[in-house]
This record gives C-alpha cells, structure tokens and sequence, in this order.
C-alpha cells in the first residue's frame, strides 16, 4: 500500500525503512498547503538543513472532479534533474530522491527566510528586478532545451498531463462554460499541442516562484513537456494582468514590470528560428490563460466577483479581435477594465 506522506508517523517509517533518516534522528515534520496536486511536506533536521517530498494525488483537491495520473511525480523528477543540469545556477532546488512505486519526489527545502512571490506581489512589492529575472530564467531553459532537442525532445515526448492538468481544466473546460470563447479555446487547445519547439514548464507562475536572498527559484515541474513556448508567457502574463486588475494602486508599476518580462524573455529567446513567428501566438495564451482563470477549474482565489465579471467581459472582447502584440494586448486589458469599474 502507497505510504500517505501526511501521516506522520508512517512517514518516519517509510524514511527509516528506506535508509533516508536513522532510528534515533530527530527530525521535524511540517505539512505544507499552498497545492492542489500533491502532498507536500516538508522534513527538517536539527541542524536547519531540509528536504520537501511531494506525492501526486490522482484526484486534486478541488471542488470540481479533476483527475490526473499520479505517475506525472516522474516527469517532475526527470524536469528536476534537468533544470539542475542546464538552468541558471540556484534558479532551482536539489534533487533528492525519487520513488516510483510511491509517487513521491524529495528535493533540497529552501531557507525558511525565503518568501512566495504571489504574496510579494499580493501585497504591493513590485521589483522589477524580479520579473527581469523571471525572463531571463524562462529565455534561458526555452532556449537551452531547443538548442539540445535532439537530447530532451524524446525524454519529454509525454504531453498527457499537460492535457489533463492544463489544457482540459483551462481551455477545454472554460469552453464548456462561455459559449462565446468556445471556438477560440478550442482552436487554441489544438493548436498548442502542434508546436514543439522547446520544453515548457507548463505551470510558471509567481506562485510556484520563491525569493530567497534576491533570487528567483522555480518550483513545481510535473507537467513539464516537449511543446509550445508561447504557452508559458501566456500563463505568466495571465497571473500578472489578474494582478494589475486586482490592485490598481500597483496597475501601473505591474504593467510596467509585465512588459520587462516579456522584453527580457524575447531578447534571450531571439536567436532562436521559432522566434519571429511567437508574438501572435503569445497573445492568444494570455487571453485564453487569463480567461480560464475567471471561468476554468482552478479560478484565482483572489479576484473580488466584480473583478471575475469584468475580467471576464473584457477578455471576451480582446478574443473576438485578438491585439496584433503583447504590448497592445496588455494596455488594450487594462483600458477595458478600467473603464468597466467605472460604470
């Protein structure tokens, strides 16, 4: 039977058993919340030094039915390894161990003096040093894995729980419930899956990105694939236009930020021959990204109802006549809900 890593006691067992911790180590268990997808908890020894294991749930834990094979724990210990290989140095943590038959990953824990950025940004404090780095680090692993395709494309061939954890939940569900983005979506949806030019993370968000000492650090890489870069932009502009949304006293220094992310990621990524033909398609994951995190399964928790409705009805008229860059589109989103907070 499959260890359950938040019951404590059994966990110590299981570590024990498997040569991880001795007998008479005393060590410290922390059950880690933040996560839909997994288990998470976090092991500490006396001397400061920790590890985070995480378990993949077959079913996450969401108010909607949403399923997906747990057996995605290996991609994330292969993405790991890879990133620790080839990203830039201190952009992620060591990998430990794995264990199959558990689905379960161990990896190096963070310093407790870190902090999440979603919360950073939550409360006001935009540096636009982060989000530089945030481009750099996202340039730098597109550009580096579609330099090596011939090496990576292969490992990470498997795009079925990108499928199930992001295009079905995002695009194809979001379809089902506004009939007026259906066509888009699903369009959209197809079409990710025809580009195949770099690995993508797939879940690149402030939320899965810790500050610790002034650094970015990247977590969480169970739907990392072989696929469509453009996808990864548009999922990290989505969480920064909710954002500019969400805290108009910070709209225009996150505005701001938001277009040096995407500056930055260009630059890294403009040696690369699938470059010149990315923007449009850049633009069309932020919309269908920004849309499904209004009206998909996994809804930001932090949208107000009137921001959900406005976000929502401003999207929907980008996505009828899609702006020709990101430029456009982001300044085209903040005059269309501003203008609907005023009426």
């Amino acid at each position: 039977m499959e260890v359950n890593i938040e019951n404590f006691e059994a966990l110590r067992d299981y570590l024990t058993q498997h040569g991880h911790i001795h007998s008479i180590d005393t060590v410290s268990f922390e059950k880690l919340t933040g996560g839909i997808s997994n288990r998470t908890v976090k092991v500490t020894w006396p001397d400061g030094h920790g590890w985070v294991l995480k378990q993949a749930l077959a079913k996450l834990r969401v108010s909607t039915d949403w399923f997906s094979n747990p057996e995605r724990i290996g991609v994330e210990a292969r993405a790991l390894r890879w990133l620790n290989r080839s990203a830039p140095q201190g952009t992620t943590p060591s990998f430990i161990f794995e264990d199959t038959a558990n689905h379960l990953l161990a990896m190096e824990a963070i310093p407790n003096e870190h902090e999440n950025w979603k919360t950073v940004l939550l409360a006001g404090r935009i540096v636009p040093e982060h989000f530089e780095q945030f481009g750099l680090l996202l340039g730098a692993v597109h550009r580096q894995s579609s330099k090596s395709r011939s090496n990576v494309r292969k490992k990470f061939a498997d795009t079925s729980h990108f499928e199930s954890l992001r295009l079905e939940p995002y695009y194809l569900y979001t379809a089902k419930k506004t009939p007026a983005a259906a066509g888009f979506l699903q369009a959209l949806a197809q079409d990710t899956l025809l580009h195949k030019h770099c690995l993508v993370h797939g879940d690149f968000s402030p939320k899965n990105t810790l500050i610790y000492r002034g650094k970015l650090i990247l977590l969480d890489y169970e739907v990392f694939h072989f696929g469509e870069p453009a996808f990864d932009v548009g999922f990290a502009l989505a969480h920064f236009l909710s954002k500019a949304h969400h805290s108009p006293k910070d709209r225009a220094r996150l505005v701001n930020a938001t277009i040096l992310f995407v500056e930055v990621y260009r630059r890294e990524i403009a040696s690369l021959e699938w470059a010149g033909s990315l923007e449009p398609r850049l633009v069309r994951h932020a919309l269908g990204c920004s849309l499904a995190r209004v009206a998909g399964k996994s809804p930001l928790e932090y949208l107000t109802p009137s921001e959900v409705a406005r976000q929502q009805a401003a999207l929907l008229q980008l996505i009828a006549n899609p702006p020709s860059s990101v430029e456009y589109m982001v300044a085209q989103f903040i005059q269309k809900i501003e203008a609907y907070a005023k009426n």
